[in-house]
């Protein structure tokens, strides 16, 4: 028998999601963003769950490829667009678009000469500080790529840094918009600027912004960009990481639990061991008290996440045993509010799964 831990994808739950985007940004094309191997979903099923997709947008270019091989014929985007000259080749060769942020990039385009015309995102750095050009650089690089004759269509990019956070008190989305619309006045191409925290408050963002695709990523697994729930947002999870007690302790007042003896108990309790831990990618440093649900009761973690096991209170549920179903994450209890628990975010929750926990595929609801 396979060990009883399991991530069960949602695949009806990655449709809804992509379906609430849609209503958020009705009049946009929407880029699913599927790097980081889908957020840890895997390609096979983002093919799947987000089929109606108008483009799927990664980083890596091996996975690109991958994308191709499966049957994906709809677009494909290069986020950070293309590392090395030699990659150039396969933009034209697989109908992948490629993002340029810097002028190493134009460089590389005008180097190779493509046998067919690719289409590219001109990417301005609007306050993130991280890739893009300047506002003031930004019209000599669109009229840079504007010459090679490779280059048939060029979209505006930029990426929020605070899309969950309106006003916030450092760089207001208001402001990255005033400078991306500096920075593009009078270029031809269609527009990108959303992320999922722009998707979801499209409605309130609707005098500020123009987008002709967007590009949610977080919000498509169910997760929240901040700012309010995944639950208040109309979200439904997307992986649910489940497992099952393995061992039973009876243990004393005084007595600890764990590497390190870090939780003592207070009184007698009943400690259940699950099988799972940080080498599935659980977060070790997760304290007490981050939630867990055991037969459908609520209860919490206690002692160290070890490698591979994880101890949970069950005092407060008398007919656990071992067998029990436990749920560590999704479908009943929020991934963020385990992420929060654990001092992290749910997009690290979800990318950091090993490969060695079993996936399968079942609806929201349903033990898959």
């Amino acid at each position: 028998m396979p060990r009883p831990l399991c991530a069960t994808i949602h695949i009806d739950s990655m449709q809804h999601n992509l379906d609430r985007a849609r209503t958020c940004a009705p009049h946009s094309k929407i880029w699913a963003v599927v790097k980081a191997n889908a957020y840890g979903h895997g390609l096979e099923h983002a093919l799947r769950g987000f089929a109606t997709a108008d483009g799927l947008a990664l980083i890596e270019t091996d996975n690109a490829l991958r994308l191709r091989q499966m049957g994906w014929i709809k677009p494909i985007l290069l986020l950070e667009g293309i590392f090395d000259v030699s990659d150039v080749p396969l933009l034209a060769e697989h109908n992948i678009n490629s993002t340029v942020h810097c002028i190493e990039q134009i460089r590389m385009l005008e180097y190779t000469q493509l046998y067919r015309p690719i289409d590219v995102h001109l990417k301005m750095n609007t306050g993130m500080n991280r890739l893009g050009f300047q506002p003031d650089e930004y019209a000599a690089a669109y009229k840079r790529l504007r010459a090679i004759p490779g280059i048939r269509n060029i979209t505006h990019m930029t990426h929020f840094a605070n899309a969950d956070e309106l006003e916030h008190p450092r760089l207001a989305i208001a402001e990255q918009v005033r400078r991306f619309r500096q920075g593009a006045d009078g270029l031809a191409g269609e527009r990108s600027l959303s992320n999922s925290g722009g998707v979801l408050h499209q409605a309130e963002l609707v005098g500020e912004l123009s987008n002709d695709w967007v590009r949610p990523g977080i919000m498509l697994y169910g997760g929240t960009p901040g700012g309010r729930t995944a639950l208040e947002y109309g979200l439904r999870p997307t992986m649910t990481l489940r497992s099952e007690v393995i061992g039973i302790q009876e243990i004393l007042e005084g007595d600890t639990v764990g590497y390190g003896s870090r939780f003592e108990a207070s009184a007698p309790m009943k400690v259940g061991v699950v099988a799972c831990g940080y080498a599935d990618g659980y977060p070790r440093h997760a304290p007490h008290g981050t939630p867990v649900i055991v037969d459908g009761v609520r209860t919490a973690l206690v002692g160290r996440v070890s490698m591979d096991m994880m101890t949970v209170d069950l005092t407060a549920i008398p007919n656990a045993r071992v067998g029990s179903k436990v749920t560590l994450w999704g479908d009943g209890l929020p991934i963020d509010e385990v992420a929060q628990a654990a001092g992290t975010i749910g997009y690290e929750l979800m990318c950091a799964l090993a490969q060695r926990v079993r996936v399968c595929e079942g609806r929201l609801g349903t033990n898959g």
